[in-house]
């Protein structure tokens, strides 16, 4: 690497810590998920002395936890509603858990009259069964009923996660029988019922309170409020463009979306196989906008300390990052480790060994 005299590379050793709590946390199978790299993050972040914090990239709500139990006031967006819903059920909220009563309502049958049929009838035949749809609807129905917003994000978090486990591949751009993937795991034997009853117990769990305010919020990075720019240490994760293939979330994601919301404003593509909804566009996905986008994103948070989580595949290259943040801040230190994706989980899984990068840019 070629950089500036202000630039110092270091190579991690495969060692670290992480708080017990955060050990813990829900892992949530997402493409980019940065939850099997806590503890180096955790290494990298407390070297930085700072009190508020920003994860403006959310995505499976692991680093911005982090850094709640960090003691951090932690401040969590994605412009993805069903990341955003779970920010909300265990970041910002400090206290609310549902009760077993409570949890015993929302698995009461609705009268399909008044709930409705929208899910079972749109996704039938596509990802899961009659009755897995069927309780999807049920329990949509019974949310409204919860007292408070962190109550029905704790839900949501749990019908989120149970839906992730019952697909055999955990994203939702192939239709077909979930019994050609079935390779013995216990998550596919159960219902979403089932695996609701776990989550909830989970996601429960994982509600506390550090003594901080916390926030999240639906957004576009470029559209977040002056409140949320302001903190002491940004953590920036954006997608990267791949070498190959997409990183489109909202394809790979499209029916989490839909269901964080009921599918409320949002445009079915009814022609496609698997009832996608439009994509949303980020600049981040394309060649031509991405170095721009990320020179932009440095400008915006030039007064905090920038972590930026980067990977060897993806594009820009390292040291036209590094020039871009050289731009806005004194040092710059890249931390380095090696580290292997994992695409799937069936016995042929695709893997993928590349270098991840910490970015670090201090004043």
């Amino acid at each position: 690497m070629s950089h500036s005299q202000n630039t110092s590379v270091t190579v991690e050793p495969q060692r670290s810590t992480l708080p017990e709590r955060a050990a813990k946390y829900p892992q949530l199978r997402f493409m980019g998920s940065k939850h099997r790299l806590l503890a180096w993050i955790h290494e990298i972040l407390r070297e930085h002395r700072f009190v508020t914090a920003l994860d403006p990239f959310s995505g499976s709500g692991a680093v911005a936890y982090l850094m709640k139990t960090m003691g951090k006031s932690v401040f969590a967006s994605d412009f993805l509603n069903f990341c955003t819903a779970i920010a909300h059920a265990v970041v910002e909220n400090s206290k609310d858990r549902l009760s077993p009563a409570e949890i015993e309502m929302l698995l009461k049958t609705g009268n399909r009259q008044d709930c409705g049929t929208f899910i079972e009838d749109t996704f039938r035949g596509i990802f899961y069964t009659p009755d897995d749809l069927r309780f999807l609807d049920s329990v949509w129905c019974n949310l409204s009923r919860l007292k408070t917003p962190y109550l029905r994000s704790v839900a949501m978090a749990a019908l989120i996660r149970s839906c992730v486990k019952r697909q055999p591949r955990g994203v939702f751009t192939v239709a077909g029988d979930s019994r050609r993937y079935d390779d013995g795991r216990r998550d596919l034997r159960l219902s979403i019922e089932e695996h609701f009853r776990e989550q909830v117990s989970i996601y429960n769990e994982a509600v506390f309170d550090n003594g901080q305010q916390c926030h999240a919020i639906t957004s576009n990075v470029f559209e977040l409020p002056s409140s949320y720019t302001g903190v002491d240490l940004v953590y920036l994760d954006p997608p990267y463009v791949p070498r190959s293939d997409d990183n489109c979330y909202v394809k790979r994601y499209h029916f989490l979306e839909g269901l964080s919301i009921y599918w409320r404003n949002q445009e079915i593509l009814f022609d496609t196989k698997v009832k996608k909804i439009r994509k949303k566009y980020t600049p981040f996905s394309y060649r031509k906008d991405a170095i721009v986008a990320f020179e932009r994103l440095f400008a915006m948070f030039r007064r905090s300390t920038i972590v930026l989580s980067y990977s060897s595949n993806g594009y820009p290259d390292l040291d036209i990052l590094v020039n871009l943040m050289e731009r806005v801040k004194n040092g710059v230190t890249v931390h380095e480790r090696n580290h292997r994706y994992h695409f799937g989980t069936h016995s042929k899984v695709r893997r993928a060994e590349v270098v991840e990068y910490l970015i670090v840019g201090i004043d």
